[in-house]
C-alpha cells in the first residue's frame, strides 16, 4: 500500500548549488533542511515545502527546457508570486485553465518547469 508522497526531486547543474539556494531559499522563500551526512557528498540540497520535502540534486548533460515534468507549489496569493517573480525578471506563463484553480508556470534559472497554483 502506498501511504503518501515523501519527497520529490528536481535537478540543477553540478556546481550550481549556491545559485540554486539563492533562488529557492531567497526568492521562493523555501526553508533549506539538512541532508543526512551519508548523502552530502552527492551535492545538491534539500528543502522543506509544507509537510513534504523537495530534494534538489545535481545532474549535467540534461536539457531541462525540453521536459514537461514539474513541481506545482500550492500558494495562498498567486498575484503576490507573479509580482515576486516578475521583479526578478522571471516571466510567468499562463497555463491551460483547470476548473477551481488559478495557476501559472515559469522556468527556474536552470530551466526546470515550475507551477504556482491557488484554489479559488
Amino acid at each position: 500500500m502506498i501511504l503518501g508522497l515523501h519527497h520529490a526531486q528536481i535537478t540543477i547543474p553540478k556546481g550550481a548549488e549556491e545559485e540554486g539556494k539563492q533562488f529557492y531559499c531567497n526568492v521562493l522563500r523555501l526553508e533549506e533542511i539538512e541532508k543526512p551526512e551519508s548523502l552530502k557528498g552527492r551535492g545538491g540540497f534539500w528543502l522543506k515545502v509544507g509537510d513534504r520535502d523537495v530534494h534538489v540534486g545535481t545532474e549535467d548533460g540534461f536539457d531541462r527546457l525540453t521536459t514537461k515534468a514539474h513541481l506545482a507549489y500550492l500558494v495562498d496569493d498567486i498575484s503576490k508570486w507573479k509580482n515576486v517573480l516578475e521583479k526578478k525578471a522571471i516571466q510567468p506563463i499562463e497555463g491551460v485553465p483547470i476548473p477551481g484553480f488559478d495557476r501559472f508556470e515559469f522556468r527556474d534559472p536552470f530551466g526546470n518547469r515550475v507551477e504556482m497554483i491557488q484554489e479559488i
